[in-house]
């Protein structure tokens, strides 16, 4: 019976869970949908879209040497998507679809409805865990709810890994060619461009590019991640957020390499694998958020009392802050980087998110958005929790008169201002005191920098932020 695997985020051969199903079950065809409407909706960043393209190809020949053939289809929004599976279905002849599972509110809706409709014309559709190590609402309280605080969700995780650790799935062999061609991947998608080459180089495509930077990682890194991690200037983090999301990588395939450099050890050993680990579990958290807590993929705060914030409007703040413009170099310096590749640095995203959101007060929501169109690692669990966690709005967050300071933060992580002059040649000629605080430097000397001076005061601004907090109105009720 013929099987028809519809790939999303699971842009791999090697350990797909839907794929090695497919595979077992029959003679398998690969479907990808384009998407463009719906990606546009979701704030995709163009540098992403095209990196999925690029996957995309090298995914092709893959599946190609598996004799399985890629077709490539058009469903501009999701609502679309029904109507063109089953269409597929029907000509193809097919049994059963099988799908990696997604996790967003409008992923699980859209599948719901493939769903229904393959069911009236008697086409099975499977969905697999595949893009996390435990399947949400396997990981409950006591009381039966998902967790909200992270250390306890990992302190359970610990105890099933330790049960039992999920396996590597081999790649299939492959099948007996079918009279079928593979479609041809287009090199962009309506609306949007193809990156550059200098961003392309930053990030290639394809599995073997993904493996290669995972065991270099693994090699040469992840004993230092620890400490490493907070320090911009130096690669000293792992750079495969990108590969995860799209699915080029498996958390499963990630973990396992950890745990081969320490000796099968989860929370013991060696301090950077297991602060490695630790990162993965805060991806699966905030995965896990998504389906117990929906309200979060509305665009709404996972504290609903903090609903109520005076978010201010303050164009011209925003747009110096969009911009790098804001007078504060380490805030500056990191903008200039996610313009430049499609990623920041994760200590910096905290520090950016926070500056945002509680020395400007604009709504994170803004931040959040911002974001999603300029990273190739968008993911609206990651990103949205994120940024919740900055803003003091979401699950286990850090608390309201918590902010990092961006001066010292960048006296602290990029002491001699490696980092800053890199990404912001105007202040090279600084030295390593004064380039933290460029407008400390005398009049004409700071004239001459072509740099603007700071956008706010760090206290006032800090002061009305705990204000507005202070005084948010007790909820008595949690929204769903």
């Amino acid at each position: 019976m013929r099987q028809l695997i519809w790939l999303r985020s699971d842009l791999r051969v090697r350990d797909n869970s839907a794929l090695a199903a497919a595979m077992a079950a029959g003679p398998t065809v690969a479907l990808y949908l384009l998407s463009p409407g719906q990606w546009r909706q979701h704030d995709d960043a163009t540098c992403k879209v095209d990196f999925w393209l690029r996957n995309l190809t090298e995914l092709s020949s893959a599946l190609g040497r598996l004799n399985v053939p890629l077709l490539i289809r058009q469903a501009p929004t999701w609502d679309e998507a029904p109507q063109v599976i089953a269409k597929l279905c029907r000509e193809l002849r097919v049994a059963a679809v099988r799908v990696n599972e997604e996790y967003g509110i409008n992923e699980q809706r859209r599948d719901q409805a493939v769903a229904r409709r393959l069911d009236e014309q008697g086409v099975a559709f499977h969905g697999y865990l595949d893009q996390l190590l435990f399947q949400p609402g396997s990981l409950l309280t006591q009381s039966g709810g998902y967790f909200k605080v992270y250390s306890q969700f990992r302190k359970l995780c610990y105890q099933r890994l330790h049960t039992a650790l999920p396996p590597l799935l081999p790649t299939p062999a492959a099948q007996a060619p079918l009279a079928l061609a593979s479609d041809t991947v287009p090199a962009a998608a309506a609306g949007f461009s193809p990156a550059d080459e200098t961003l392309r180089q930053l990030w290639p495509a394809g599995e073997a590019s993904a493996h290669e930077r995972l065991a270099r990682f693994a090699d040469e890194q992840i004993d230092y991640y620890q400490d490493a991690r907070d320090i911009p200037a130096q690669p000293g983090t792992s750079q495969l957020s990108a590969y995860l999301a799209a699915g080029v990588l498996s958390p499963r395939q990630c973990l396992h390499a950890a745990l081969q450099v320490n000796r099968g050890e989860f929370d013991g050993g060696n301090n950077g694998v297991v602060t490695w680990i630790n990162e993965l579990l805060w991806r699966e958290f905030y995965k896990h958020i998504l389906v117990g807590y929906p309200r979060v993929s509305r665009h709404r705060a996972f504290r609903p009392e903090t609903e109520a914030l005076p978010w201010r409007d303050a164009p011209d703040e925003l747009a110096a802050w969009q911009q790098g413009r804001t007078g504060f170099p380490l805030i500056d310096a990191a903008m200039r980087q996610l313009h430049a590749t499609g990623w920041m640095h994760n200590r910096l995203r905290m520090v950016v998110a926070m500056f945002l959101t509680k020395n400007l007060l604009i709504d994170w929501r803004v931040g959040e958005r911002y974001f999603m169109r300029q990273l190739i690692d968008g993911d609206l669990a990651a990103n949205n929790g994120g940024w919740q966690w900055s803003a003091s709005t979401g699950t286990d967050a850090v608390p309201y008169f918590r902010l990092f300071n961006p001066v010292s933060q960048s006296q602290r992580f990029d002491p001699q201002g490696r980092f800053i002059r890199h990404w912001l040649p105007e202040l090279a000629g600084l030295d390593d005191k004064a380039i933290h605080e460029p407008s400390r430097v005398r009049g004409g000397l700071f004239d001459a920098l072509d740099y603007p001076r700071p956008i706010v005061d760090l206290g006032h601004s800090r002061e009305r932020a705990l204000a507005a907090f202070k005084n948010l109105p007790p909820l008595h009720q949690e929204a769903s």
